[in-house]
Formats: structure tokens, C-alpha cells, sequence
């Protein structure tokens, strides 16, 4: 009910509870509430009772989740603005939004809580002739509950309806600023961008990362097994290569002591040139071996085999984006790129190599390169490998480990990248 005031009194407008309402004890209250709110089994799960550090054990993990709940508990004594919660499988993301639809519910503001895969399932039921509620009835309800919990977002079926409905609550709630809170299923960029516009409103929305996923210390992309990381090391490294000249395990040695040298001090780029099968992938993954034993990360692709996984991100079915494993690549801590020169030379393959290679020599983010010296690039790459300031070169003169001895007048020719 209102208060019969007039234009411009405090209490002009403002619903106000009826004599029977305020005279409701707390706890016949809180279960009407707790009817509304959808929680289930989810009921019993409070902040009171959260670990303040988390689910997950490394240190800045704990820190962004304490971070989280003092966020939550502000939240959930006085809803205002939208929070979304995101973070690695596992780290609390859909017990934290119980949890503050509980608080919500506690402080007196009705909170519906519902995961967005069974929200769009209950809305296509509500088209059924035998559905207990209409579809506009549960639509209207969600679209302006007091407070909107929704858990989940990104494993619904994206189908064009599903994104549509779904684009249609969040757009009317954004509109008309109601507290909602989201738990991200999916990394923020693999939302659809209109999504993501109204995710990312620094002023109304605040975006509460629970902890960070450990990323393995080897990632790879093609080419690199077990088998490969137990034969591939320094100390497996064969100077004296296959019936070579002398001149030729010069260059092996030479060869063995830059990578090892690199591997200790990792500055600017490495690149292994020389003939097929001459040691120059053995000695790349021979650097792996070292980081590793180290525990030091390391991501590891054959680019014909990278060129081939970006262009598998754009089917629909993809578990991955393009621009997370594109960005991935760029910006990873240590690359090494294997067989340079052997992928499509298609515009797009062009294009795709030239964005990773250009970003990391201008940022000179430590990468290993290997390469045939006969190969033919793009001249803005291989400007880039020739780079004296940035890019050491190490040149192998040896014949293929994997062949039978053959005569010296029969070996190819062997020239600098170009």
C-alpha cells in the first residue's frame, strides 16, 4: 500500500508495508521469501559459513577471493549495481551467489536465484499448453525480480531464441539498474559482444575474479609427446652428428653451448636455422627440458599444426574462442615455434604468423624458433628473424641425423632465412 502524502513528502510513492505485513514475525518472512527465491538444496549455504579463502590454494587466488566476499557481504546487505563473478572451474563462483541471494534474503530484499540453462528450459516450457505459469508471467517475474541471481551463464545452448530471451532480461535490467548478480560458466570473451557491453560497465557493474587458474607449465600444439621430452636433451645431444665434417660439429657445438646459454638466460629470440633432421628441433625441446626442471613455464607448437588449431576455433562447436588462444600464443611468457616455414602459405596463415611474430619481437618476449634456412617468408618476418638486436641466430652446417652417409657434393645448399 501508499501513503496518502502529497507530491514532494519522503513517503510520497514509496510502497509501504500494510498493518498485517509488519506484524509478520521474521521467520514466517523469510519463508515466504525463501519460496520465492528458487534456492533449493542451496538454502543452507551463507557467507557466514564461506572459507574466506576459497576453494583454491595458491596465495593470490586467496587474496582475490577474500577480496570477493567482502564485496559479497556489502552486497548482500544492500543490493545495488550488478556483480559478476568469474574465475576457474571450481572456485566457488555458483556457492558465493547462493550465498549472497541467501543474504539478500536475510536483510529483507527477495532475491530469485536460478541457473540461466534451466531459466531458458522453464521459459520454453511455458509455451506448453499443460504449463502450471505463462511464459509472460515467468518472464516479467525474472526480468524484474527485486534481485536477479543468475548462475551459469555461458553453458546455455546458443541457439538464436536462447540468446535473444536471454539478451532481453539482462537489457531491461540494465536499463532499469536493478541488482542482479551473474557467475560466469565461461570466460568473459566468450560471451557475445552485446553481452559483454553490459558485463563490463565499470560504473554499474562490478566484475569479482575468485582466483586464477594454474596454468600448466607445458602447453603444446602438435608434434611434442613423452617420448620426444625424454630423448630431447642437452646431455642426448650428439655433437659429433651424422659422419660430419669437422666444420659441421663446430656448428653442433656451437649450436649446443648458444641453446644451453639461452636457456639459462632467456633474453630476446633464439633461432635454430639449418637442413632437415641437423638437430635443430632436438636442441628446442632440449630448452623445454631445462625450464621445466625448473618449473618454469613453456608453450610449445609446430606452426603448421598452431595455423590448424586457430582456424578449428571457429566452429561452432568449438570449446575454445579464436581470440583466447590467439591472444594465448602472443602473449605467452615463453614460445617456442617448431618447423617455421613448412605451414599453408594462404594470406590468412601469412597474417596470423606475422600478428604473433611482430608483437613478440616489439615486445621481445622470449621465443624459440626453429627453421630451414632455404625457406622463403614474408619479408616483414623474416626482417624481424634477421634482427641482430633482438633475435641471436644459430646456425647448424650438419647433414641429417636420421640418413644414411651421404656424399658431401650431394647436400643442399644451405641459406640464411629470408
Amino acid at each position: 500500500m501508499r501513503a496518502d502524502v502529497p507530491l514532494g513528502h519522503p513517503d510520497f510513492g514509496r510502497a509501504i508495508p500494510c498493518r498485517c505485513r509488519r506484524s509478520e514475525d521474521r521467520g514466517q518472512f523469510l519463508r515466504r521469501l525463501r519460496r520465492y527465491s528458487n534456492l533449493g538444496a542451496l538454502s543452507d549455504v551463507t557467507l557466514a559459513s564461506t572459507d574466506p579463502d576459497g576453494r583454491l590454494d595458491d596465495a593470490e587466488s586467496q587474496r582475490l577471493f577474500r577480496e570477493a566476499l567482502r564485496v559479497a557481504e556489502e552486497f548482500g546487505q544492500e543490493p545495488q549495481g550488478w556483480l559478476v563473478l568469474t574465475g576457474p572451474s571450481g572456485c566457488g563462483k555458483t556457492h558465493l551467489a547462493a550465498a549472497i541471494a541467501n543474504a539478500c534474503l536475510e536483510s529483507r530484499h527477495p532475491a530469485f536465484f536460478i541457473g540461466v540453462p534451466d531459466l531458458l528450459d522453464h521459459l520454453r516450457a511455458a509455451y506448453g499448453p499443460d504449463s502450471p505459469v505463462s511464459y509472460d508471467t515467468l518472464f516479467e517475474q525474472v526480468r524484474n525480480a527485486p534481485v536477479l541471481v543468475l548462475d551459469d551463464l555461458g553453458y546455455q545452448s546458443s541457439t538464436s531464441w536462447a540468446r535473444e530471451k536471454l539478451y532481453q532480461v539482462l537489457n531491461h535490467r540494465f536499463n532499469s539498474r536493478l541488482p542482479t548478480v551473474i557467475a560466469l560458466a565461461v570466460p568473459m570473451g566468450r560471451l557475445e559482444e552485446r553481452l559483454q557491453t553490459r558485463l563490463a560497465q565499470g560504473d554499474f557493474t562490478r566484475v569479482l575474479v575468485l582466483g586464477r587458474k594454474a596454468a600448466p607449465l607445458l602447453e603444446e600444439v602438435g608434434g611434442l609427446d613423452d617420448r620426444m621430452l625424454r630423448a630431447m636433451t642437452f646431455e642426448q645431444f650428439d655433437v659429433q652428428g651424422n659422419q660430419a665434417s669437422a666444420r659441421e660439429r663446430a656448428s653442433l657445438e656451437a649450436a649446443l653451448q648458444g641453446s644451453r646459454n639461452y636457456a639459462r638466460d632467456p633474453d630476446g629470440w633464439l633461432l635454430l636455422a639449418g637442413p632437415i633432421g641437423c638437430g635443430k628441433t632436438h636442441l628446442a625441446v632440449s630448452i623445454i627440458n631445462y625450464r621445466l626442471g625448473r618449473g618454469l613455464p613453456v608453450f610449445f607448437a609446430s606452426v603448421p599444426d598452431l595455423l590448424d588449431h586457430l582456424r578449428s576455433t571457429f566452429a561452432p562447436d568449438s570449446p575454445v574462442s579464436y581470440d583466447e588462444v590467439f591472444e594465448h600464443v602472443r602473449e605467452t611468457p615463453f614460445l617456442v615455434l617448431d618447423d617455421l616455414g613448412y605451414q599453408s602459405s594462404t594470406s590468412w596463415a601469412e597474417e596470423k604468423l606475422y600478428q604473433i611474430v611482430v608483437h613478440r619481437h616489439n615486445l621481445r618476449l622470449p621465443t624459440v624458433i626453429t627453421a630451414r634456412e632455404d625457406i622463403e617468408l614474408n619479408p616483414a618476418i623474416s626482417s624481424r628473424l634477421n634482427d641482430p638486436r633482438s633475435v641471436q641466430v644459430l646456425e647448424i652446417e650438419a647433414p641429417d641425423y636420421r640418413a644414411q652417409e651421404r656424399d658431401p657434393q650431394t647436400r643442399p645448399r644451405r641459406r640464411r632465412a629470408r
